[in-house]
């Protein structure tokens, strides 16, 4: 057996020992995207809806906040109702606004930037692996089908092109 041979079935047993892990973590890709889904449908919904009490609620902070009256902007900006963030925010930025410490509001605005970083981090990583795991679950099966071909085991072919074309689809 030559170094060439012998190099070729090394790889040929790793990529073939990645199918199953690369078709599992495809799985798993799938249920996440549908659980992401539901919660942009979830939140889109709510923008939408509450869209023209969000509206009045900005325009009413602006207006007392023109007028120098803090403590009715801290009062319209606890008011707000929104996901969960955003209410959050809104909550603890009053405390700050009554108090006129705008500082504090641009570092609790800091803050939430980066929490909602981090909760986008999840849907980045997922649109970022899940072509390279799709673009794996449809090669690695390639190998065995051409195998299968040339021992004329059409079983063989046609089991891992379902596969190749299955994970391809997903």
């Amino acid at each position: 057996m030559s170094n060439m041979d012998l190099l070729f079935r090394i790889i040929y047993v790793f990529s073939s020992a990645l199918l199953y892990p690369v078709m599992i973590l495809l799985t798993l890709l799938v249920f996440v995207s549908l659980i992401q889904l539901g919660e942009f449908l979830s939140e889109y919904s709510k923008r939408i809806k509450d869209r023209n009490s969000l509206e009045s609620s900005c325009k009413k902070i602006l207006q007392s906040l023109h007028d120098s009256d803090f403590s009715e902007a801290s009062r319209a900006l606890e008011s707000i109702k929104q996901n969960y963030m955003v209410t959050a925010f809104a909550r603890e930025s009053a405390q700050y606004l009554e108090e006129q410490n705008i500082p504090a509001i641009e570092k609790l605005s800091e803050e939430y930037e980066i929490k909602m970083a981090k909760r986008l981090e999840n849907t980045k990583i997922s649109s970022t692996v899940a072509p390279m795991l799709g673009l794996m679950g449809t090669l690695i099966p390639l190998g065995p089908a051409l195998i299968g071909l040339s021992q004329g085991d059409l079983e063989t072919l046609a089991q891992n092109l379902m596969i190749a074309f299955a994970t391809t689809v997903v």
